[in-house]
């Protein structure tokens, strides 16, 4: 009643009607703050992709993977981004999650410590303190890590801290180690030069799928285009910022306060290492592959356990890519 009321006004007025639909209102909630990883959502919002396709975009910052991996399982927002084991993680305690596009196709997980704290590795972190958010990726998979790396699951103790505050707990001794995504490896070695010691998770063996685009399972069904079409324009966004970052960072930087242009320069190489593989190559940008998704599968059931178990094929689509899409490895830097 109140939409014609307004259109009535408006043709007296002379105005413009007031428009059926100004698109479908999507949200998409972050893993974290927004930070280079995410410039491309906000690139092709300010050029207006997603509007054109009939998706009015709201971004909703994120408190870690578990945090979006639920909130997306139980409808609370139609697409997230979410490390893809954490989200195995969530489906099988009854989130209704699908993976459509990996973002990080090489797990960007990473430890770090200082060697002046006593800690040389892996083996020396029994009895020291791990900083980083409940909701953090690190902290819901630490027990694959432990087992695979030969630790007691509870040999290390966990401290409540932010993800802007990891590298001041770190300086200060609160904590020994801190867990960080491997895009963020420049500020430790700026910071702290050769005494930074670090392991990436793929080193001990564990290189599952990390952060991806993930869609609530009953919003995919009920609207697969609109699925589709977000999925393709943040391919094609994806795209363009790796051929050029400068208009991408422009759109974050805009948006996004406290962030150092440079230090999100540094940032989007490393991210640019973590999205190729033989399949974002050859098959598609965000590619996400079977066998791959299996092991994952496998890694989360053997480590966590499942509470409720479920078929991997149902956890992930590559239909809504467009394959024309591919990841240029030509602007990866070695």
């Amino acid at each position: 009643m109140k939409r014609l009321q307004a259109a009535v006004v408006a043709l007296m007025l002379g105005l413009p009607a007031v428009p059926a639909s100004a698109g479908e209102a999507v949200n998409l909630i972050l893993n974290w703050t927004p930070t280079a990883d995410h410039s491309p959502y906000y690139y092709a919002k300010a050029q207006g992709w997603y509007e054109k396709a009939g998706i009015d975009l709201t971004i909703e910052t994120g408190k870690g993977s578990g945090v979006s991996a639920a909130k997306v399982g139980s409808g609370g927002s139609p697409f997230g981004v979410a490390d893809l084991a954490t989200m195995l993680v969530a489906k099988g305690k009854g989130a209704d999650t699908v993976a459509v596009m990996s973002v990080y196709a090489n797990t960007g997980q990473t430890f770090y410590w200082l060697k002046s704290y006593g800690v040389n590795g892996v083996k020396d972190f029994a009895g020291h303190k791990i900083g980083n958010p409940p909701g953090d990726a690190s902290r819901v998979m630490w027990p694959a890590f432990a087992k695979a790396a030969g630790l007691a699951p509870d040999s290390v103790g966990f401290v409540n801290v932010g993800p802007t505050a990891k590298i001041a707990a770190l300086k200060s001794h609160t904590v020994d180690i801190i867990s960080d995504f491997y895009n963020e490896h420049d500020l430790k070695v700026i910071e702290f030069g050769q005494d930074l010691g670090y392991v990436n998770w793929k080193e001990i063996g564990l290189n599952p799928y990390g952060n991806s685009l993930i869609v609530n399972g009953a919003y995919l069904q009920k609207n697969p285009k609109v699925v589709e079409d977000f999925v393709r324009v943040t391919q094609k966004a994806f795209a363009a910022c790796v051929a050029d970052v400068a208009p991408c960072l422009k759109a974050l930087l805009d948006q996004v306060s406290g962030l150092d242009k440079e230090n999100q320069e540094r940032q989007w190489e490393r991210i640019k290492f973590l999205m190729t593989d033989e399949f974002t190559t050859t098959k598609g940008l965000g590619w996400i592959d079977g066998e791959r998704m299996k092991k994952d599968y496998e890694l989360v059931q053997t480590y966590l356990g499942m509470e409720k178990p479920f078929d991997v094929t149902t956890a992930f689509t590559t239909k809504m890519l467009d394959p024309s899409i591919k990841m240029d490895a030509s602007k990866v830097r070695k």
